[in-house]
This record gives structure tokens, C-alpha cells and sequence, in this order.
């Protein structure tokens, strides 16, 4: 079975929505176009958006589960984000425009004792990805699969905010990528290291409640709390749903 793209998504806010696209422009040394274009400081964090910080520094899933059930719709013209939530109302805003509004909505979902949401940042240089690096996150179906039926119940993709999907590997395969090249449709993309997962993924993205531990299931199985892959963009190009993923 020929490897190929099932599924791109991107996180305009970091960790505060996922929409699913159909293709993507790589550039070389960038991220996913408007992935993790903006990011929700809290408010012992002094970050401001001019040069890349650590994840530490943002509201994020893995201390605010109740983040993880959020959907975006980004309108790339106007900037304009819609944001849905099922235990909130829709919201419609300008990131840079409205920060207010986004404050006082994504409010509620912020759990008591930790350090509120103060301000939406626009990432200056670069995407504020979980990496040092601009990064593009891979994960392969197939482990899911796997991951899953250790679970005893099927696991979405959503737990772990992947950008690109692929089906037709074996499970575990991606980890053997690291230091070689991909091509992606007409991009071509470097593994550098595997993906260490967060507490975040124990959260259901349906609901926003923790549901399974997804650490514990992934050390007990396999010895570690890895799940998916980094990539750097190498050579831009487009990237679409359906098509072939070659390693080089």
C-alpha cells in the first residue's frame, strides 16, 4: 500500500482550536501555514511574541484540558477566527482586534489555581510550535491503530494536535525516519527527533475531560511517551490530502 496524506491540520491559536484543511503551501524553514500563528499568554508570562519561547509560557491543553474540545474556522482574508466550544457559545473575532471578547469567552474553560489568560501574541518570526525549531508534527494512522486497540477503545487524532496524517505504514515505522527526508506532494521535509507527549492528550476532544491515560497507556506498552515525529521543512511546495509520501 502506497503511503499517502489522510489528513492536515493546523492550530491558528495555539492549543485554542483545530481545523482540518485540505492542502497547505510549505516554505522552507517555516511551519504550517498559520499554525500556531497566534498563542494565548498567561499572566505570570513575559513573552511578547518577537522571538520564540517555551510552551511554558501559554494557556495549552496540558494544564487547561477543557482547551482540547475547541474547533476553529480561520477566514485567511480578513483574519477572523470562529471559534466553537460544546460547553460554549460560538465566538467570532479578530485576534489582534478582540481580545477581550476571546478573554472573557475562553475564560470559563481556564481550571481554578492556575495562572489566567492575559493576552492573545502574534508570532513575529516564526510559529510558536512546541519545538525550537520550525516544526511540521507527523503522526502515522496505522500507530494510532495500534495505540488504540491497547486502549480498548478507538483514539481520535485530535488528541494529539498533528498537522499532517498518513496511512498505508507500517505502525512505529515514522520513528525509523529520523535524519532522512520525505516527499510531501511537490515539499520535501526532514525528520529531526520524535514527538515526547504531554498530558494534554489524555483529555477527550469531544468533551474536553480527561478520559484515558495516554502516558501511561504509551510507557506501559512501548517504554516510552512518544507519538509521532518532527519535520522541517526542506524544499516548499504544496502539500494535499491524497497525495503520495515518499522517503527519500
Amino acid at each position: 500500500m502506497t503511503p499517502r496524506i489522510a489528513h492536515i491540520w493546523r492550530h491558528p491559536i495555539k492549543a485554542h482550536g483545530t481545523e482540518e484543511v485540505s492542502e497547505v503551501q510549505l516554505a522552507p524553514g517555516q511551519g504550517l501555514p498559520w499554525d500556531r500563528h497566534w498563542a494565548v499568554a498567561h499572566e505570570a508570562s513575559s513573552a511578547d511574541g518577537r522571538e520564540w519561547v517555551p510552551c511554558a509560557n501559554f494557556s495549552r491543553g496540558a494544564k487547561a484540558p477543557a482547551l482540547m474540545a475547541i474547533r476553529a474556522r480561520l477566514d485567511e482574508e480578513t483574519g477572523v477566527l470562529a471559534l466553537t466550544h460544546p460547553e460554549r457559545p460560538p465566538l467570532r473575532f479578530h485576534p489582534e482586534r478582540d481580545q477581550t471578547a476571546f478573554l472573557e469567552w475562553a475564560r470559563p474553560l481556564m481550571p481554578a489555581g492556575r495562572a489566567a489568560s492575559a493576552r492573545i501574541l502574534r508570532a513575529r518570526a516564526r510559529a510558536m510550535t512546541d519545538t525550537p525549531f520550525p516544526s511540521v508534527s507527523l503522526n502515522a494512522l496505522s500507530t494510532l491503530e495500534e495505540l488504540s486497540s491497547r486502549a480498548g477503545k478507538p483514539l481520535s487524532p485530535l488528541r494529539w494536535r498533528g498537522n499532517i496524517w498518513f496511512d498505508g505504514t507500517r505502525p512505529w515505522e515514522e520513528f525509523e525516519w529520523i535524519g532522512r527526508r520525505l516527499r510531501l506532494g511537490t515539499a520535501e521535509l526532514e525528520i529531526r527527533e520524535r514527538i515526547t507527549r504531554c498530558r494534554a492528550t489524555t483529555a477527550n476532544p469531544e468533551t474536553g475531560r480527561i478520559d484515558i491515560d495516554t502516558l501511561a497507556l504509551l510507557e506501559n506498552n512501548w517504554g516510552h511517551r512518544d507519538f509521532g515525529v518532527y519535520g522541517v521543512v526542506i524544499k516548499g511546495g504544496r502539500v494535499a490530502v491524497g497525495d503520495r509520501l515518499e522517503v527519500l
